[in-house]
């Protein structure tokens, strides 16, 4: 039944409309002439036909092609044009499959294919946090491998993402669509459109973004929010996954300098009483075993960057991470931020945010710190500290003198804000990687 079905499938190709019969006859037309020449070039006597074709050649032209300096020319030019005939049969039959699979690709069929080969041999890297910056980062890793593998933090309690938590109960998406947008080798205009954040007043849409209430009824439809990612994934035909550092509803819990406790996300930063020590409620969460199993896996495992407290130590304190990630014998790399967060790192040097991640995880995670040391023009320094954020000092030698190894170099990017330039900082990690894979 099996090979019936196989042979109904094979005939397909020859029914009308396939566009793809013409060019098939090419390719036995194409073996013919390479054989042809193939058998004058070498002067083989096998086939009756050849012989009596070459004495009616030779009484209508003149064309002796029994001859060297006949038979050389005339097999290779045969060979020739049954190569090249070949060739167009191949081309043409795989631009008109590409036409209907891929019709923005079918031009560049070729690179798309090396790129996705390329990209399916690059280091298997996963990176934690969340925020801006994590998804900034995303975006120059995904040109050099696409075993990339997001551990993205789910306690935000703010914006769209606060509001589908509170009013449909699931976990918020904000986070995990950046880092799919960011991994995407969809269309720009369909990253767009998951980025789209409606702004019309007097709506039940207003404020939510299009990828988070597409995340939201995909979860609704599949039952599972760790599939309705997966599916969503598919639809942008991401370079890499993205999961969820936990499957449970949990908020953050902060200790402040002042001896309060403050609850949730928005609460937390918008405070302003510096944090002293952040944690999970529930404290015990579980992970997924996906991610444990990719840590275990990896290559190189960033870390950051991202809200310290709020986006990259929150995944550290699920059950499991740390630990997997303390065994792991990856290149493992703490990205600093570039600038301080009111509220939250305010006055914070380099070191600060190395302390307070090394603090919460319990353990020695990693081993490198990439720290920038380029400085952001005055215009911008000038509206960040209106805004109360300073830039983050790279005070090395503490580092240094911490045990770990600061990698050091011009980072950023500066345009209207100041961030990490993906290009830049996936360029740093992967030399890095590529330097121990040749020199552990």
């Amino acid at each position: 039944m099996a090979s019936t079905r196989r042979i109904k499938s094979l005939l397909k190709w020859f029914y009308p409309g396939m566009r793809v019969k013409r060019w098939l006859l090419l390719t036995p037309l194409g073996l013919f002439f390479v054989v042809v020449g193939v058998v004058l070039m070498t002067n083989m006597q096998v086939v009756d036909y050849l012989n009596t074709g070459a004495s009616v050649v030779f009484t209508r032209t003149g064309f002796d092609l029994t001859q060297p300096n006949v038979y050389i020319p005339v097999s290779g030019a045969a060979i020739g044009v049954g190569l090249i005939l070949i060739f167009i049969s191949f081309r043409q039959v795989i631009g008109s499959i590409a036409s209907v699979i891929s019709p923005d690709n079918k031009d560049r069929l070729a690179d798309v294919i090396y790129q996705r080969r390329y990209l399916a041999q690059g280091h298997r890297i996963v990176v934690i946090g969340g925020g801006t910056g994590l998804s900034t980062m995303l975006r120059g890793l995904k040109e050099y491998s696409s075993n990339i593998v997001a551990i993205v933090t789910v306690s935000d309690d703010g914006g769209s993402s606060g509001a589908l938590r509170t009013q449909v109960g699931m976990l918020p998406p904000g986070d995990i669509r950046n880092c799919l947008v960011a991994l995407a080798d969809a269309e720009p205009l369909l990253s767009e459109l998951f980025q789209y954040r409606f702004e019309t007043e007097d709506s039940c849409f207003t404020g939510h973004s299009f990828g988070n209430l597409l995340i939201g009824a995909m979860t609704d439809i599949t039952g599972d929010f760790e599939r309705a990612v997966k599916e969503t994934s598919k639809v942008l035909a991401i370079r890499g996954s993205v999961l969820p550092s936990t499957l449970q509803n949990i908020s953050l819990r902060a200790d402040m300098r002042d001896g309060s406790v403050i609850y949730g996300e928005s609460e937390i930063v918008g405070c302003g009483k510096g944090i002293e020590r952040i944690s999970l409620v529930p404290e015990d969460v579980r992970p997924l075993e996906e991610s444990l199993e990719a840590i275990r896996l990896a290559n190189a495992i960033v870390i950051g960057p991202g809200s310290v407290y709020t986006s990259v130590i929150p995944n550290l304190l699920v059950r499991g991470i740390s630990d997997a990630i303390a065994a792991s014998k990856a290149v493992k790399v703490y990205v600093c931020n570039v600038m301080t967060q009111p509220g939250e790192t305010d006055e914070f040097l380099a070191s600060d945010h190395v302390k307070a991640v090394a603090r919460h995880a319990g353990r020695r995670i990693f081993d490198y710190v990439l720290v920038n040391r380029e400085v952001p023009s005055l215009r911008l320094l000038e509206k960040y500290q209106a805004q109360g954020a300073h830039l983050v000092s790279p005070d090395v030698d503490v580092i240094r003198e911490m045990g770990y190894k600061p990698i050091t170099g011009n980072f950023i990017s500066q345009t209207d804000v100041v961030r990490h330039d993906s290009q830049k900082l996936a360029q740093a990690i992967l030399r890095l990687v590529s330097e121990k894979s040749f020199f552990p």
